[in-house]
């Protein structure tokens, strides 16, 4: 099979015949085998018995159906997981996306070897206050931080190796970071084109402006595991040294001084009185914390990395 095409959604029961349409006409001009995959994230409308009606129809519409919602990140590690199509496609269920531009995506990845492809919507037909504005820094940020040079990390509409998708795991919020994390896992041929951007057509966004706070809180996680995932005593026991190497030197001259003014006679105070004192013993219980917080995340990677090995060696069969 040629394509898979991946449509989490909520609430979208307006939209779906018409994208049906939309795509089945795309998919038989270019003679692709394909399947669509919707995905109902718990909808509380009709969403899902359009699908099923669908389905019926065409037998190339498969649905998977959440009892609840979870999240655009889970239905599409749903999708993933039952894409069977040489190329996979992403894309949003409100009609904003266009199915036109699947043909130029697949042949990115087939001919031009990319690994992924994401779309950029440039001429955005959203409000420029408290989406395009609030986008922009978003995606500058997610440039700057994680390297991916993409101008449009939030674009539905986006094409990937069906290698690439089966060996990532997409949770949490982290559906606006697939690129960074194919490239975590050594996915380097990314690129992006710039897509048609359609105004909504019916109903109202499902994400509010708190989508943005989620996100940047999300980049720090990448980029944190990114950096220090493998290598967690590199940051907590750096800063737990400096800071119990501050605290000690803090507290040395403390007791220094006091020995120095009882030497001579000067006027002194006790040790215990000196709020530096125990500003001094709290820095060093926190870079002693922070040190075997380090160690202790070393000692958790050494043992899954023998526990893999042992599993490696245990079903690779001798020569």
């Amino acid at each position: 099979m040629q394509l898979s095409i991946v449509i989490p959604l909520l609430n979208e029961e307006q939209s779906l015949v018409e994208l049906y349409n939309w795509i089945a006409k795309v998919m038989r001009s270019n003679s692709f085998s394909h399947e669509i995959i919707f995905i109902d994230d718990g909808s509380t409308d009709n969403s899902w018995r359009t699908i099923a009606s669908l389905a019926k129809q065409d037998t190339a519409v498969k649905g998977i159906k959440f009892n609840r919602n979870y999240g655009k990140s889970q239905a599409l590690h749903a999708g993933f997981l039952s894409a069977s199509g040489e190329v996979v496609v992403t894309m949003d269920a409100d009609l904003q996306d266009n199915p036109e531009e699947i043909p130029e995506l697949y042949k990115l990845i087939k001919e031009e070897g990319y690994d992924l492809v994401s779309g950029w919507k440039k001429k955005r037909y959203d409000h420029v206050l408290t989406k395009n504005m609030p986008s922009k820094l978003f995606n500058w940020a997610a440039r700057k931080t994680s390297g991916v040079k993409l101008h449009d990390f939030n674009c539905g509409l986006k094409a990937y190796r069906t290698e690439v998708i089966k060996n990532i795991d997409v949770y949490g919020e982290m559906h606006r970071y697939i690129p960074v994390l194919a490239k975590n896992n050594g996915y380097n041929k990314i690129t992006e084109k710039e897509v048609q951007h359609q105004a909504r057509k019916y109903g109202n966004t499902k994400f509010g402006a708190e989508r943005f706070l989620y996100g940047f809180l999300d980049l720090l996680s990448i980029w944190f595991l990114s950096k220090f995932g493998r290598r967690p005593m590199h940051l907590f026991g750096s800063l737990g040294v400096l800071m119990f190497l501050f605290g000690f030197l803090t507290a040395g001259w403390i007791g220094f001084s006091k020995l120095w003014k009882m030497y001579h006679n000067e006027p002194n105070i006790l040790v215990a009185l000196n709020p530096w004192f125990y500003i001094a013993l709290t820095v060093m219980i926190i870079g002693s914390q922070l040190f075997l917080a380090g160690f202790l995340g070393e000692l958790i990677l050494r043992t899954k990395r023998e526990k893999d090995r042992y599993l490696i060696n245990k079903t690779t069969p001798s020569l």
